[in-house]
């Protein structure tokens, strides 16, 4: 079936940076558009980014753009969200996500907490 496990999360002062990692497994990881999804305490989710299949082309939400970067590599089927300067309102839990029928299925997540 299939697993995504992140990992890479944590506690970071505001300026900082952390990289989020994603292991997937079970399913073609070529196939697919892959995403970095979050929610934050009391919000809905939100699509951070998303990225295409061969990893050429990625969209991101306004918010963060010019400071996260998504990428994967298909040889070692993982995802990746570089994140710089991070802001107290990034705070949330970031989910790895493939994208398949309109839907995202999503791993179980890591915490980000951006605070001084």
């Amino acid at each position: 079936q299939v697993q995504l496990v992140e990992s890479g999360g944590g506690l970071v002062q505001p300026g900082g940076s952390l990289r989020l990692s994603c292991a997937a497994s079970g399913f073609t990881f070529t196939h697919y558009r892959m995403a970095w999804v979050r929610q934050a305490p009391g919000k809905g989710l939100e699509t951070v980014a998303e990225i295409n299949p061969n990893g050429y082309s990625a969209n991101y939400t306004d918010s963060v753009k010019g400071r996260f970067t998504i990428s994967r590599d298909n040889a070692k089927k993982a995802l990746y969200l570089q994140m710089n300067n991070l802001k107290p309102e990034d705070t949330a839990v970031y989910y790895c996500a493939r994208r398949a029928f309109g839907e995202y299925d999503k791993g179980q997540g890591t915490q980000v907490t951006v605070s001084s």
